[in-house]
């Protein structure tokens, strides 16, 4: 409430010098007046563009129709008064805006903003030909402010302290409202909408609180603009000026929900009168600058001042970091954060679900059971479908068939947010946080959303000391004491997960789902984590996905492992150690699924690639680690590991989609680490990517044309022309003008190691190319990549152990990012014992 009522007295003093600065540049006070009715405006234009991150390139039609119907009802209805007339326009915004925002608030992201403006120049082509109702080109005049109020409003000074007086009185409630349980929830939907939907918010209702909140708002500005020129006309609806109230918000800074628009207004009236004296062209430079600020500057005139404090007053460096930080010493699950016990034997059931898309089966079946108490672990090889039941369980997606219980109420086809005011809570593979907000604003969202008072529109958030006190205790329990102002974005990557772990335990859930919680930790991370969980488990079972599978069966009670989308098999680690069709799914049965072997070739060449001590991150997660390998000429290497270990990061980062920390990367003599992407495609390095990554729509033909756009310019003799592409691929040959998308998926694949090869590549990276294929189509495959290392030597990624290995000359294996196994492939394709030794738990 202090931030407040600063925020209101400074708010005053500007506005009571307002009048007295303007004749100081030559100005008037309608100039001042005219600035209060652009800065309400540009207020409630930046609730939502701001604060909700939705944007609209048509809030002009909320200006104009709010003072079109103030103006009509004062003139038909109520002659002689202003309040009245005031009220009857924000009702009639309100109510249209509910109308039309539940039916544009269907679509997201450009297809919402091109519809605002639709709604624009619909309105204003109304505007300008209803001559009958709102005076066409002429406006509509006669407007008076000679009312039944003691005070007489006709005079511009007056009448600017009673605009200046609704200014504040707006203000004060957008504040208020920002800064309530409501006003969180709409930042946290502008920061990361899918997780607010996660924690339990019906997003689009909050959404279109927002829209109707702002479009009210910015109605009242269009009224008291009327109500000052005595008119209104079209153009105060007009497509023009909702660009220039939207460039108002960004040049003044969106993120801040005040100071940023008003700031804003400032800049543009000052230099629209200053520079309109000089130059009729005032709006082109205007333009300019405005392009200027949303290129370089996208934080606004606030967001330089913000980094000028932030750089003379720097926060100290070790704030985020958790690796200076105790690891968790017993605290036991909070008490408000404990669910009732289950009564039930099952907490949650999946039985036989299904889910297609397109036409690949990524579910068929799947059934399990998570009783209280457990930690139920499922696992599988890359593709099983283990997210995509997560997705299924948790409302991301809706099941084709089969049902889902959560203590025998079923969920199967619930939108997520509804599920998870069930009591089930899920956390993401990859994090998924508010990254603009705090860490206490973080978890309090998520303690909020089971709170009554998670639709309070006017409450301040910081009086609310039940939901503060459990946000106290999440933080002390996951021991991040002394960093909670700390913004999720600044945390160290074992910090952000540990939040985003807090986020889910946050809704008291009855079940919780944890996707990967220990990807890219350090090892004192992932032992923190695992006690965390352990704890956690003893009230609230647990179903968790995770790579590091010695790790995870030593903490599960149950196991499901799940392959091509079904359930193998179900039952205890110990068990599931020992199942021999769980050892064959990961490391294969030692017999190729290829009849005939491949043919005898030479020794391998002179070195073509050499990486050493590869270093890559996704964001803070640290994913290659050190990585290391060689290829040489006339070979094929296979890069093998569990899920997660980093093989196709190493293939991205190789082709430069990744840009690698550290290390070193040299291919054909040429230091290539940390090139673009183009660079090393015309180096000669072909990535053909998991999924095909094909251009649909487009036939074989121009497929393999835009491959050989990556040629180099002033090559000489082309080595992979489509002669010899198709000797190696002759089924092409015979589709060369169908649509790519059109073709079997062996014919895919043949066509995308095809176009990769029409550059000239000097070295082929596959990854996964085997993936969905019939044995038959296989079993050609194979061959093909048989004869090719002869021209083109060939890193590959594939999940298929017997395959690879009966295919590659050399295999390194990697686990954590960074290689532990180098060595001949023929030994681990022969002794079966010894692939379990190497790659087994």
């Amino acid at each position: 409430m202090t931030q407040t009522i600063r925020t209101l007295c400074g708010a005053a003093i500007v506005l009571l010098a307002l009048p007295f600065v303007m004749p100081l540049l030559g100005l008037t006070s309608s100039t001042a007046t005219q600035v209060v009715v652009l800065i309400i405006s540009a207020m409630g234009l930046n609730l939502m563009v701001g604060v909700t991150g939705l944007v609209s390139f048509g809030h002009a039609a909320w200006f104009g129709l709010a003072a079109y119907a103030a103006a009509l009802t004062q003139k038909h209805l109520l002659p002689g008064q202003i309040i009245l007339p005031i009220l009857a326009g924000l009702a009639f915004v309100a109510v249209l805006s509910l109308v039309l925002g539940a039916l544009m608030l269907r679509r997201r992201g450009v297809y919402f903003s091109l519809m605002t403006l639709a709604l624009a120049a619909l309105t204003f082509s109304i505007a300008f030909r209803w001559t009958a109702v709102t005076g066409g080109e002429d406006g509509l005049g006669g407007l008076s402010r000679n009312t039944a109020l003691p005070i007489d409003l006709s005079d511009n000074l007056t009448y600017y302290c009673f605009s200046a007086v609704m200014g504040l009185v707006t203000l004060y409630g957008l504040m208020r409202v920002i800064r309530s349980p409501f006003g969180h929830v709409l930042r946290a939907i502008r920061e990361n909408q899918e997780r607010a939907e996660f924690q339990g918010y019906a997003v689009n209702r909050y959404k279109l609180g927002a829209f109707v909140l702002s479009a009210t708002v910015t109605g009242l500005g269009g009224i008291l603009s009327g109500f000052q020129h005595y008119i209104v006309t079209a153009e105060s609806t007009s497509i023009e000026f909702s660009g220039e109230l939207l460039a108002m918000v960004v040049i003044g800074g969106m993120r801040s929900a005040v100071v940023g628009p008003a700031v804003g207004v400032l800049f543009f009236v000052l230099f629209r009168e200053v520079l309109s004296t000089w130059t009729s062209d005032w709006l082109f430079w205007f333009g300019l600058i405005f392009v200027g600020f949303v290129m370089y500057l996208p934080g606004g005139i606030v967001g330089i001042v913000e980094k000028i404090r932030h750089r003379l007053n720097p926060p100290p460096a070790t704030n985020a970091a958790m690796s200076n930080r105790k690891i968790y010493e017993g605290l036991d699950l909070p008490e408000a954060l404990r669910p009732a016990p289950s009564t039930r034997a099952e907490v949650l059931t999946a039985h036989d679900v299904s889910k297609r898309f397109g036409g690949i089966r990524a579910v068929r079946g799947a059934s399990l059971m998570v009783a209280p108490g457990q930690i139920h672990a499922l696992i599988g090889p890359n593709g099983a479908g283990k997210t995509t039941l997560f997705n299924l369980i948790s409302g991301k997606y809706v099941p084709d068939t089969g049902e889902i219980t959560l203590d025998g109420q079923s969920i199967a086809g619930l939108p997520p947010h509804l599920i998870s005011q069930a009591g089930l809570a899920r956390s993401f593979q990859i994090t998924s946080l508010f990254e603009g907000l705090t860490i206490r604003e973080n978890l309090r969202l998520s303690v909020q959303s089971r709170h009554a008072a998670r639709h309070n529109a006017w409450s301040d958030i910081d009086s609310l000391q039940g939901i503060n006190n459990e946000t106290a205790e999440l933080i002390r329990f996951l021991g991040l004491e002394g960093i909670e102002d700390t913004l999720a974005a600044d945390l160290s990557y074992g910090g952000q997960r540990l939040v985003d772990l807090g986020i889910a335990l946050a809704t008291r859930p009855r079940m919780l789902l944890l996707d990967e919680p220990l990807a890219g930790l350090a090892a004192a991370e992932r032992e923190r984590v695992s006690r965390l969980v352990t704890t956690m488990a003893k009230y609230i079972p647990v179903l968790i996905v995770e790579h590091d599978i010695d790790r995870v069966l030593g903490i599960s009670h149950t196991v499901t492992v799940m392959n091509d989308g079904a359930v193998l098999v179900a039952g205890s680690p110990a068990r599931i150690r020992a199942d021999t069709r769980v050892q064959e799914v990961y490391t294969g049965t030692g017999t190729p699924g290829v009849t005939g072997t491949r043919a005898a070739h030479d020794a391998p060449g002179a070195p073509v690639l050499t990486v050493e001590n590869l270093h890559s991150f996704y964001g803070k997660s640290h994913i290659l680690n050190g990585a290391a390998l060689e290829v040489r000429e006339g070979e094929i290497v296979a890069l093998l590991g569990r899920n997660g270990a980093g093989k196709s990061t190493c293939l991205k980062t190789i082709a430069g989609l990744v840009r690698p920390r550290e290390g070193r990367i040299a291919f054909s003599g040429a230091e290539i680490a940390g090139q673009a992407t183009p660079d090393i495609a015309r180096a000669g390095v072909g990535y053909v990517p998991q999924g095909r990554g094909l251009f649909s729509g487009m036939s074989v033909r121009d497929n393999l044309a835009l491959g050989h756009l990556a040629r180099p310019k002033g090559q000489g003799g082309v080595y992979w022309t489509e002669k010899h592409i198709f000797e190696f691929f002759p089924r092409l040959k015979e589709r060369i003008d169908s649509p790519a998308d059109f073709l079997s998926g062996g014919e895919q694949q043949m066509l995308a190691i095809a176009r990769a090869l029409s550059a000239d590549v000097k070295l082929l990276l596959l990854d996964e190319p085997f993936e969905g294929l019939a044995p038959a189509v296989v079993e050609d495959l194979f061959r093909v990549l048989d004869r090719l290392r002869r021209e083109v030597p060939v890193i590959i990624v594939e999940h298929n152990l017997d395959i690879v290995l009966a295919l590659a000359d050399r295999v390194y294996a990697m686990e954590q990012g960074k290689v532990f196994h180098e060595g001949p492939a023929r030994d681990l394709l022969t002794d079966l014992d010894y692939r379990k030794e190497v790659l087994w738990l």
